[in-house]
């Protein structure tokens, strides 16, 4: 310890993110042995929600909505030997593994029937998880190091300003303001204003009675508002509309019902007739039926970590287009093409040939994209049956190219598009295009490492990351699991569920009264409906977040949001703040950096990519990436900047 005073914090914040940063100041107090010096450490946590479950993970919550990541996934507390030991907690997955054993008396009936057929590899629903936050919350206040002290502040923080000898004043919407010495900024997901076109369908909706449902978290909506028996349209076909999906048919009574090889839905005539829209006119991709988080029998051969090492021993600041999408490309095509030769022996005449031609075609020797494409090309026309080819791009857009005479002959082709995805799915490791899709995933886990505190040039974060690549790889390696895309099919099949087809323009019929979303790829009309619901997340985007806090810290220009450069050099303001690591503190108006304000999770989506998705627990035999618990060791280094250590 640098001094042997009080120390006084406030953790606004308290979800996930927030409840890491407390775990990681219990076990770096402890670790010092701090009380031993006569110091103190108080800690004040602001959350208008509970603490642990934070906003999204409320254990109350519908179990209709599942986590996007399996039982053996996520974790709260790290696992790196190097950080300080946890004083309580576990993962995830061992703390399912010992309710199972022995379950807590204040458990639900609902969680102890959820957990008692909950496997390692299952989905859990979002309040289980909740559930197994608040619990590891609970066991950290048990064991509390002596001279440490927590109060919880179940209210919004409205504002944070300098009260002068380097302390801070949080005020709160009820309640004495807070006097701290240090400040973290946990904030999560946050709602924000509407954008143009919302706004116009908002009022409009206001003015012809009509019934509009923004960006939302999805148990923030209250679904009975949705009428039965009409139509509704739903824009969005990716993570969100899976839960709306839910809600509208099994959250009303609906069943799905197994029938020999195909599922069924058996409607309770509650239901609304979705027509759901996207800009792909396709869901997101469903995952792989898989024994790990990623597929084991692929590596990566060019987008590797010694790859990427290169670069910075050279001191270039690689591009994403240029320097790191065609290893990456490289891999996911040689994981398509090796699984195929693996799987499907007959598909090719001479494949121990094919897959040496291939591995030299893609040896990165050559100086331009063209170069290799053009002969990876070659080979794979000399060998490959043009069936069996792959088109990566195409992947993410299935209906691309592809014009349907009218909204039922656009329906089928959804449908079977579904059901071929979630017969790929069930293959695992043995599919082919699953396989190409758990390359990105692998390769995914390292760009993050990469591409972090500017590790890429803000030209092709802009343009190339945040431009194209990241709604591809989400379209194809963040889909639901393949239950959701068969069920799906099932309702498409009922009639419960249509779809308007790719690049749909919406707007509203004034003299009809209703709001209308039309394919320009589709013949037959436009799709109508009173109701509209956004299956869309609120914009993670600080400038445009609608928080208090935020507002006044932008205002006050002791926040601003990043800047970044296109190509042609105009500005464009980025995501998330502008900040410094490490630990990550935020730049004032005036380019000078708070040393005793924190930033964690979403709010760094300029420096950072993939901020949303929960910490990973370390799996037994499978790859170890360090982006896996990075949110863990920025928690930890904030608590070590706060305890001067």
């Amino acid at each position: 310890m640098v001094t042997t005073q009080s120390i006084r914090t406030v953790l606004i914040g308290a979800g996930p993110r927030g409840t890491s940063v407390l775990e990681r100041l219990l076990a770096n107090w402890a670790a010092a042995g701090a009380a031993t010096s006569g110091a103190g450490l108080h800690i004040d946590v602001v959350d208008p929600y509970p603490a642990g479950p934070g906003h999204v993970w409320q254990p109350g919550q519908s179990r209709l909505y599942l986590m996007n990541t399996q039982s053996f996934y996520p974790t709260l507390i790290p696992e790196d030997p190097q950080l300080a030991a946890p004083l309580a907690g576990t993962t995830f997955d061992r703390w399912r593994e010992c309710r199972q054993q022995d379950p807590l008396p204040t458990l639900t009936d609902d969680e102890r029937a959820e957990l008692a057929v909950l496997r390692a590899g299952d989905f859990p629903s979002r309040a289980l998880y909740g559930r197994y936050l608040r619990s590891t919350l609970e066991e950290l206040l048990a064991v509390l190091p002596d001279g440490v002290t927590v109060d919880f502040h179940e209210t919004v923080a409205t504002a944070a300003r300098p009260a002068g000898d380097g302390k801070f004043d949080v005020e709160l919407a009820d309640g004495a303001p807070l006097t701290a010495d240090s400040v973290v900024f946990a904030l999560g997901h946050l709602d924000s204003r509407l954008n143009p076109e919302q706004r116009q369908l908002h009022a409009a909706a206001a003015e012809l009675g009509l019934r509009y449902f923004p960006p939302a978290a999805p148990a923030d909506v209250d679904w009975s508002d949705v009428p039965p028996r009409e139509p509704v349209l739903v824009r969005g076909m990716g993570l969100n509309f899976f839960d709306v999906m839910g809600q509208l048919t099994e959250g009303r009574g609906g069943k799905f019902v197994e029938t020999g090889e195909v599922l069924e839905y058996v409607p309770s005539g509650q239901e609304p007739l979705i027509i759901a829209a996207s800009r792909r006119g396709t869901p997101y991709r469903a995952k792989a039926a898989l024994e790990g988080y990623y597929p084991a029998s692929v590596s990566l051969k060019y987008f590797t970590r010694v790859a990427m090492q290169r670069f910075e021993t050279t001191g270039i600041v690689p591009a994403f287009d240029h320097d790191l999408w065609p290893l990456l490309h490289r891999d996911a095509l040689w994981a398509y093409y090796s699984t195929l030769v693996r799987s499907e022996p007959d598909a090719l005449a001479d494949s121990a040939a094919f897959l040496k031609e291939l591995d030299e075609a893609m040896h990165p020797h050559a100086h331009t994209t063209v170069k290799w494409e053009e002969a990876v090309r070659a080979v794979v026309e000399s060998h490959v049956r043009e069936e069996d080819r792959i088109d990566l791009l195409s992947l993410a857009a299935p209906l691309a190219g592809r014009s349907f005479s009218s909204r039922a002959e656009l329906d089928a082709a959804v449908m079977d598009y579904l059901l071929d995805d979630a017969r790929r799915s069930a293959r695992g490791e043995d599919d082919p295009v699953k396989m190409a899709i758990g390359a990105l995933h692998h390769g995914r886990a390292v760009l993050k490492s990469v591409v972090a505190d500017g590790g890429i040039t803000d030209e092709s974060w802009v343009a190339g990351l945040r431009g194209w690549f990241e709604s591809f790889v989400e379209g194809l390696a963040s889909g639901p699991p393949a239950l959701r895309a068969e069920q799906l099919a099932a309702l498409a099949q009922a009639g419960v569920v249509s779809f308007v087809g790719p690049d749909p323009k919406f707007g509203v019929d004034r003299k009809a009264g209703l709001f209308t979303a039309v394919s320009p790829w589709v013949d037959g009309g436009a799709a109508e409906a009173r109701t509209m619901v956004e299956a869309l997340a609120p914009a993670n985007r600080v400038s445009v977040n609608e928080s208090p806090l935020l507002e006044q810290l932008l205002a006050d220009g002791i926040v601003r949001p990043r800047t970044m450069m296109t190509v042609e050099g105009t500005p464009v303001q980025a995501t998330g703040l502008d900040v410094r690591p490490h630990p990550y503190r935020p730049v004032a108006a005036n380019g000078e950096v708070a040393h005793r304000l924190f930033v964690l999770g979403l709010q760094l989506s300029a420096t950072q990519w993939g901020t949303a998705i929960a910490a990973e627990a370390v799996q037994q035999g499978g790859p170890v990436y360090p982006s896996g618990q990075r949110t863990l060791r920025d928690a930890d280094e904030i608590a070590r900047a706060i305890l001067h250590l």
